[in-house]
């Protein structure tokens, strides 16, 4: 069975290779040091949201055991959602803060930061079930859906800093204004203390709203109650926006690119799995369906589609995006289609970028345009790198497929960047992600006829190490169990929900009761659940 496999092939030749929990730890003191503990986030300014590496050190905090790096990571998300990065009242991120306190940003909102950051809310809701984090995530989502989607279902790529020539005014108000839009009254009062708007504001004699008291603060201080000031807070901001929204916005760049939308897809999934909100789900099949019919020619990805047309063959980062968004919105969607073209652009991945030698894959495919010299990019940036992505694809397809070829390549690819990852986590944070989950698991997990209570125990679990496949009909587990090792010998029972937990060789029986459940994932992993 491919679980033995795994256990056998996967875990023991990385660690003779060096490769073990030292190797995490580095990385994780690495960043722990470069950490600002009074504002999270790293270095001074300007500061970047480098979400991968937030990541890492909540999974790293799991594995460990050790407190304070998810402290840390928990911190730098609080502190950038109440400061000016992002959007108080519209949702959404800006690209960066020019200060170290998150207050001023470079005022670009880009698709890419906010398909990644609000998957490190997500995470941090599962692991805290503190609603801020579930909100900050939704506010973003709810942004991208509402000002940046095109009507075919494409995501759109940027909107620029700059509105009527000047940066950030279309985000930025004076104290006067909003006293005319909210009236004089206990409505302003609590609007403007609790969003930092003073007569001389707090940027250039413009306010940029940010968050720095706490809400029971607020209403002590104004003698109202909790619920009152939250209720009134939200009214304003409903106000505010569609004030706002009769400015001249600033520019909106609206081609589509398949990678970033493939971020943003996983961003929707994970936005499903956290809330239910099934708008989240319906938006991430239809722009998968708009790039299917619009963006791929002969079976090949293009990488970018504008007035009509798509053009310019996909780079790395498009096809392993794209793969992963795939196998993303299979899991939960139990859809052969889904797992099938993921199949099929994994293979790509494998037979058009991948470079044997040097373990690692091109930026380019086989039949690209001909470069000089074809380049070869590891380092996970502002957004990861395709050559980790398209490593944690991998992983992914071998625990599905059980097709050694993709488990060889994905060894292949972290043998060649594990020392460079710990030594300089900044460059790797997706990596390491991907090296973790190697590492420690992963977990086989199968749901067989979903109860909306099994599914949540287990959406809401943070399960770094996990996939959890759910299949909601006998037809599909049919369909699923004739191809794939992953789903064969497992039942699908009509009148009940049943959840099979794998790892390491073993498969538990049939599981319905979800104390019992909770019990086998505690048992099977570093985790708690």
């Amino acid at each position: 069975d491919t679980s033995s496999q795994i256990s056998h092939s996967t875990r023991q030749p990385l660690k003779e290779l060096g490769f073990d929990k030292i190797t995490f730890d580095e990385a994780a003191m690495n960043l722990y040091d470069n950490g600002d503990s009074t504002y999270g986030g790293f270095g001074s300014a300007p500061k970047f949201p480098n979400t991968a590496c937030v990541s890492f050190l909540l999974y790293y905090a799991k594995m460990s055991g050790h407190a304070p790096f998810e402290a840390f990571a928990l911190k730098t998300l609080e502190k950038m959602a109440k400061g000016g990065i992002f959007d108080q009242i519209g949702g959404g991120f800006h690209r960066y803060s020019t200060d170290a306190r998150w207050l001023v940003p470079h005022f670009e909102k880009m698709l890419y930061d906010n398909a990644l950051i609000p998957i490190n809310y997500a995470e941090a809701y599962q692991i805290t079930k503190n609603q801020f984090f579930l909100d900050v995530m939704q506010k973003t989502l709810d942004f991208v859906l509402r000002d940046m989607t095109s009507p075919d279902g494409g995501f759109y790529s940027a909107y620029d800093a700059d509105s009527e020539g000047v940066e950030g005014k279309y985000y930025t108000w004076k104290k006067q204004e909003i006293l005319s839009i909210l009236g004089n009254g206990i409505d302003a009062d609590i609007f403007c203390l609790y969003y930092d708007v003073t007569d001389g504001g707090n940027w250039e004699g413009d306010t940029i709203l940010c968050n720095n008291l706490a809400l029971s603060t607020v209403a002590f201080k104004l003698g109202v109650s909790e619920e009152t000031a939250k209720n009134s807070l939200y009214t304003s901001c409903i106000k505010l926006l569609d004030e706002r929204k009769k400015r001249l916005p600033p520019g909106l760049d609206t081609k589509v690119l398949v990678s970033w939308n493939a971020l943003f897809v996983s961003a929707l999934v994970k936005g499903y799995r956290i809330s239910g909100n099934t708008t989240y789900l319906n938006a991430a099949k239809k722009c998968v369906s708009f790039i299917e019919s619009k963006m791929i020619i002969d079976g090949k990805l293009l990488r970018t589609y504008k007035d009509g047309h798509a053009k310019i063959d996909a780079y790395l980062e498009d096809y392993a995006y794209f793969t992963c968004a795939l196998l993303d919105l299979f899991e939960v969607e139990s859809n052969a289609q889904y797992l099938q073209s993921a199949i099929k652009f994994g293979q790509i991945l494998c037979d058009e970028f991948w470079d044997a030698s040097k373990g690692c894959f091109y930026m380019t495919g086989n039949s690209h345009e001909q470069l000089i010299t074809r380049p070869q990019n590891i380092y996970d940036l502002s957004v990861p790198s395709g050559n980790s992505v398209a490593t944690h694809v991998m992983l992914r397809l071998y625990h599905i497929t059980g097709n050694d070829i993709y488990l060889d390549v994905c060894r292949a690819s972290i043998r060649s960047t594990f020392r460079a990852s710990a030594e300089n986590p900044f460059a790797f944070g997706y990596m390491l992600n991907v090296m973790l989950m190697t590492f420690t698991g992963p977990r086989e997990i199968t749901v067989l006829n979903p109860s909306p209570d099994v599914r949540n125990t287990l959406y809401l679990a943070y399960m770094p190490d996990s996939f959890v496949v759910s299949i909601n009909d006998a037809a599909s587990l049919e369909v699923l169990s004739d191809a794939y090792p992953f789903f064969k010998g497992k039942i699908f029972d009509q009148t009940k929900t049943s959840v099979y937990v794998c790892k390491d060789s073993v498969c538990s029986l049939p599981l319905s009761d979800i104390d019992e459940i909770r019990d086998k994932l505690q048992s099977s992993s570093f985790f708690k659940v």
